[in-house]
């Protein structure tokens, strides 16, 4: 998650230092799951299983590890945890997103601010394939970067930011590769998104939305995870919450589609108190969905909030709560599988 500093009328803000205010929750509507009929309600569940706390927590040991260097944007490090990620989309066989078949898309050092001193990146982008509706492409991601290493050769792990949403989404896309396996893959194609820069200020997005490989009028939504591996101070004790973000600003049927797959299958407390118009601490706007928001596709940014180790060194593998990241997970994968499933794609009614 990257840190911003607000507008001169609102006081300076970071992730670690969050105003308190108390906001009305959005009221879904509690809809019919078109996706999840009979048929549907038994196959979803067995690929859902199969996204286990021990495959999390695994891969994070790995991608949140000091090998990784802190993953700052265009080092050595960061090119190793982008090549990890290839090769493990390689090794389940899901194909590259990109139309030269390498995984990459090349994010070149002109493209960051001036003088800023980075070097070129890449976005990792992973696809498969609808076998009804291809053209219509849900996107799911989450950064690939963090902030390094200091000047004394401590590492910036970053097992939650965005560790944790990194092999979120590996765990999901490997869920529905089984599903392609057994011929019960999505009816719409999936864009699995890892994206650089989101640190140095949303560039790996925001080079993606500029340049899409696949039109962002086919771009159904962008579930984008951020975050979801820890407790924040308001819910310590709360092991089955998390934050959603944006699901209703520019579509009530994403919202509601959101709701009732959670009622159905999780009823974990959904917490909207960052969702709300001018809410002081600006999360809409400070991760990658954003990018995706601006050019009219519905989002839903899954956040679980900060905590004290946040970008600090100690934000490290051994401090996530597994089970919690496990549930989380799964959530964000039964909501993606009604999105590529359903009848129709969700209407955009509040651009």
């Amino acid at each position: 998650m990257k840190k911003i500093l607000l507008l001169s009328f609102l006081a300076a803000t970071t992730l670690s230092c969050i105003t308190k205010k108390n906001v009305e929750t959005p009221g879904p509507q509690l809809i019919d799951l078109t996706a999840l009929d009979k048929q549907s309600q038994k196959q979803m569940p067995k690929y859902m299983e199969t996204i286990t706390e021990a495959e999390l927590k695994e891969q994070l040991y790995v991608y949140a590890g000091d090998e990784m260097e802190g993953r700052n944007t265009g080092e050595p490090g960061q090119k190793r945890a982008a090549a990890y990620l290839r090769d493990f989309y390689k090794s389940i066989g899901v194909t590259s997103g990109t139309k030269d078949g390498s995984y990459y898309q090349i994010v070149p050092d002109t493209f960051f601010r001036k003088n800023s001193n980075l070097k070129s990146s890449e976005n990792v982008l992973a696809f498969i394939k609808g076998s009804e509706k291809p053209d219509e492409v849900l996107v799911i991601s989450a950064h690939l970067d963090h902030v390094g290493m200091d000047k004394d050769g401590n590492v910036f792990n970053g097992a939650d930011d965005d560790g944790s949403g990194t092999v979120a989404l590996l765990q999901i896309a490997d869920a529905f590769q089984q599903a392609v396996k057994d011929g019960k893959g999505p009816k719409r194609s999936i864009l699995f998104l890892h994206v650089t820069g989101e640190e140095k200020g949303l560039y790996g997005s925001k080079f993606y939305t500029q340049n899409p490989v696949y039109p962002l009028a086919n771009t159904i939504a962008d579930l984008n995870i951020d975050m979801i591996g820890r407790n924040d101070d308001d819910h310590l004790t709360d092991n089955d919450y998390v934050y959603l973000i944006g699901s209703d600003k520019l579509s009530t049927d994403l919202h509601n589609v959101s709701a009732q797959v959670n009622k159905k299958y999780f009823d974990m407390n959904l917490d909207y108190r960052f969702n709300a118009e001018n809410e002081p601490n600006r999360f809409y706007y400070r991760s990658d969905h954003y990018n995706f928001a601006k050019n009219n596709v519905p989002v839903i940014f899954y956040f679980n909030g900060v905590h004290a180790d946040y970008h600090k060194i100690s934000d490290t593998p051994d401090k996530i709560n597994y089970p919690l990241l496990t549930r989380r997970t799964r959530l964000i994968f039964a909501t993606a599988w009604e999105l590529a499933n359903r009848k129709n794609r969700v209407v955009v009614d509040k651009a």
